[in-house]
């Protein structure tokens, strides 16, 4: 079934692809403040360079609740992601949530907020942008935004966000790879190739 829904007519280039952090660009260190502890997934730098080559803006768009839970400070914050720009930038946009949960803040995914002001720092409209995460909410906020969303499943994605995701890719490359044009089997081939001996 997810073969089904990658397996799609190509789309215009998008004018920019958003990441989430942790878990899409970066494994997922719960309320990580050391930088010493970012670790790209695989694929993030091949998928990245192929973006910049076909002169796609990117960024990022995460949610940081250790600030408003008191666990990390937004510096702490500023230096992992600063870190995440120096293995896989520079991206062209940054945006975070530090908000708890609770606060009821209108940037916090699935809130559209983060990926909206994304798009006006790039000048972007929101149809024009693919949004890829590894959770439903990721995949909510794009679609509140209007903007166009890519799953990658982890082992934390709910069963559930797989079947309502409008399109799931098995990796960040494919994903990317499909949002650059190709099809579900031209992208499974192409990372393969990438990812071979």
């Amino acid at each position: 079934m997810e073969a089904d829904r990658l397996d799609q007519p190509r789309t215009p280039l998008p004018a920019a692809v958003l990441f989430d952090r942790d878990g899409t660009l970066v494994d997922d260190v719960p309320y990580n403040r050391d930088p010493r502890k970012v670790r790209p997934v695989p694929g993030a730098a091949e998928a990245l360079a192929q973006l910049r080559a076909a002169g796609v803006r990117t960024g990022v768009v995460t949610n940081q609740s250790g600030v408003g839970r008191g666990m990390m400070g937004s510096v702490d914050v500023y230096r992992v992601n600063r870190r995440v720009d120096d293995l896989l930038g520079p991206f062209d946009v940054w945006r975070v949530c530090p908000h708890h949960p609770e606060q009821g803040c209108r940037c916090r995914k699935p809130r559209p907020g983060l990926i909206l002001s994304a798009c006006r720092a790039l000048r972007v409209a929101p149809a024009d942008v693919v949004v890829v995460g590894d959770i439903g909410s990721d995949m909510e906020a794009a679609q509140r935004a209007g903007a166009r969303g890519i799953l990658v499943p982890t082992p934390v994605t709910l069963p559930e966000e797989v079947e309502a995701a409008p399109v799931v890719a098995p990796d960040l490359l494919s994903a990317v790879l499909f949002a650059l044009g190709e099809s579900l089997e031209e992208s499974l081939e192409t990372a393969s190739a990438g990812n071979g001996p």
